[in-house]
């Protein structure tokens, strides 16, 4: 028989199967004292519960057994007490329909038959966009040039069409004998005191009515000549009376040739006392300068002294200030408070018409269509021109006061010897001859450069 267990106080402990499998030890309380101590037998483990396995091909061909869970099966130790030794089940496999079977095998068929895809080959893949993502990019780098090409185009086209289909044109060659064709072209440009078209009420807001709107008569005259050569642009003044000899009248003030022959009976007295050819002639009146003016949106002027002169309708402060047409008209006009008299005229007719020019060549004018084209309309209108001008002529006129008015430009008056000579036709201007000579001949040479030396120190 065999040998019962052992009594003692406190019992052995039994082997309890966990869940996972493990046995887990589980403790009998002891005997209370004075208690008798009986025989309990030690209860073997009951044999753990036989899970089943699942049989996975593993890549090499071989099978490995899992648990239902997933996981490999753990080996367990063989040297077990005998009846605790733990028995797999063979794996049942798991019953498919006749048809999934039937694929199946058509399928383990056709992967044995086959031969196995080839792999692309091995490099660094170029990054980049697709083919058709690049195409698409292309189109519309291609339509935004386009777009920039034809704004680069159309607009100036455009605002030069809108200002020079407005311009007029009058004969003002001159009907004489004319000097040679000379390097470089050469401007005459007249403000005259026409107040053709104008209304009562503009005549009386720029002060332009009374007897001094009879006749046509010229309040301002320059010459401007642009250099063949790019030597810097020369605008000059000609004193509106200054005593010349006149084709057919005899000598007389400048201004009086404008009034007894217009443009070209003008042209042809410069043209024979200077003996410069003048290629092209601009003319702007009153309510056109006016208009030039308020355009542009006002021209900033900085005069040195307070100014209050009637006749030019103008009272103003000393110092810089904003001028709007009706202002900067009668500060071009006023002669009678400036003790130069017709000379300080000349030298404010210049520094305005260059403020207005630079003020409507500047891109924040040209590049705002809503300012570019009221201004060339308006600019237009207000200005006339020979009958042989050319857009590209009123262009080359253009940059050149542009020019003109810059730091490398050269701003000038013919020079004058007597400004106070007495005449038959009233008190008049005389040129100092030798320096005025000098001066046409620099200009026939197209070397503006040489007139810096005529400039006052």
């Amino acid at each position: 028989m065999p040998a019962e267990p052992p009594y003692r106080d406190e019992q052995p402990t039994r082997q309890v199967p966990r869940t996972g499998g493990r046995p887990t030890a589980v403790r009998r309380p002891a005997t209370p004292a004075g208690e008798g101590t009986r025989a309990v037998p030690v209860v073997p483990a009951a044999p753990e519960p036989v899970r089943p396995v699942r049989s996975t091909p593993t890549p090499h061909g071989a099978t490995q057994s899992s648990t239902t869970y997933g996981r490999p099966a753990r080996r367990r130790p063989t040297d077990r007490p005998a009846g605790q030794q733990q028995r797999l089940a063979p794996p049942r496999p798991a019953a498919r329909p006749a048809a999934a079977a039937a694929v199946a095998t058509s399928d383990a068929a056709s992967a044995d038959s086959a031969e196995p895809p080839t792999a692309p080959p091995a490099g660094p893949r170029t990054p980049g966009r697709r083919p058709g993502a690049r195409r698409h990019r292309r189109r519309r780098i291609v339509a935004v040039v386009v777009l920039v090409l034809v704004c680069l185009v159309a607009y100036p086209l455009a605002l030069g069409w809108k200002g020079w289909s407005s311009v007029q044109h009058v004969a003002a060659a001159s009907t004489g004998a004319r000097p040679a064709d000379t390097a470089g072209t050469t401007y005459l440009i007249v403000g005259s005191d026409s107040r053709a078209g104008m209304t009562a009420e503009e005549l009386s807001d720029l002060s332009a009515g009374g007897t001094d709107g009879m006749g046509q008569r010229t309040d301002t005259i320059m010459l401007m000549h642009v250099p063949a050569g790019g030597g810097p642009v020369a605008l000059i003044s000609v004193p509106r009376d200054s005593y010349v000899p006149i084709p057919g009248h005899g000598r007389n003030k400048i201004n009086a040739a404008f009034s007894l022959g217009g443009p070209q009976l003008l042209t042809q007295t410069l043209e024979d006392v200077s003996g410069l050819r003048i290629d092209h002639y601009v003319e702007t009146g009153f309510g056109g300068f006016a208009k030039i003016v308020d355009a542009v949106g006002g021209v900033q002027m900085c005069p040195a002294v307070a100014v209050d002169d009637v006749r030019a309708g103008l009272k103003i402060a000393a110092g810089c200030q904003q001028m709007d047409g009706r202002t900067a008209l009668g500060y071009a006009r006023y002669r009678y408070s400036d003790p130069l008299g017709d000379l300080g005229r000349a030298n404010r007719q210049r520094a305005l018409l260059a403020a207005i020019v630079s003020k409507a060549a500047s891109p924040g004018v040209l590049l705002n269509p809503f300012d570019a084209f009221p201004l060339a309309s308006s600019g237009g209108s207000a200005i006339t021109v020979d009958d042989g001008s050319s857009p590209l002529a009123l262009v080359t006129f253009l940059r050149g006061m542009r020019a003109a008015a810059g730091a490398d430009g050269i701003s000038m008056t013919v020079p004058v010897s007597d400004p106070a000579l007495r005449t038959s036709a009233g008190t008049a201007v005389k040129w100092d001859s030798t320096k005025a000579l000098q001066m046409f001949a620099d200009l026939k040479a197209d070397d503006t450069t040489a007139l810096k030396q005529l400039l006052p120190a």
